[in-house]
């Protein structure tokens, strides 16, 4: 039942992705150029997806276990550090670099282009350079 309902979850994540036009780095870079020709559809996209959030949150918040019996695992760390904040930043320029974040990249890996698969090797090779990073700084 766990894996039907994260297939679901992914489904409609997808789904909701390509419809708002967040899998567009056209779209995407638009939003982000607030000195030009700004489109600000997105900020009604992701306000969107906080009010949505919200409710279920805070009742997650409240529960030991999830729907399906699992254990939630809420984050308990509310500081900011510099690893944060420089991961935040790392985002962000390759957010406007690139034009398209994690989550739509994977929802248009397999659309036939080639900036897709390049952006999600990128990804994977930061993880992968994260991991081994943070292997050596915990030896």
């Amino acid at each position: 039942m766990a894996k039907l309902t994260a297939f679901v979850c992914g489904l409609l994540f997808g789904l909701g992705v390509l419809l708002a036009g967040m899998a567009d780095p056209a779209k995407v870079l638009a939003f982000l150029d607030l000195a030009g020709d700004w489109d600000p559809s997105l900020a009604l996209v992701m306000a969107g997806a906080i009010g949505a959030a919200a409710l279920p949150l805070n009742l997650a918040q409240r529960r030991a276990r999830s729907l399906l019996g699992g254990t939630m695992q809420m984050p308990t760390r509310r500081d900011l550090d510099a690893r944060l904040v420089l991961g935040s930043l790392l985002f962000g320029v390759g957010w406007g670099i690139a034009g398209i974040c994690p989550g739509p990249a994977l929802a248009v890996l397999l659309s036939g282009h080639w900036q897709p698969l390049l952006f999600v090797a990128a990804m994977l090779a930061g993880m992968l350079i994260f991991a081994a990073l943070e292997g050596r700084r915990r030896a």
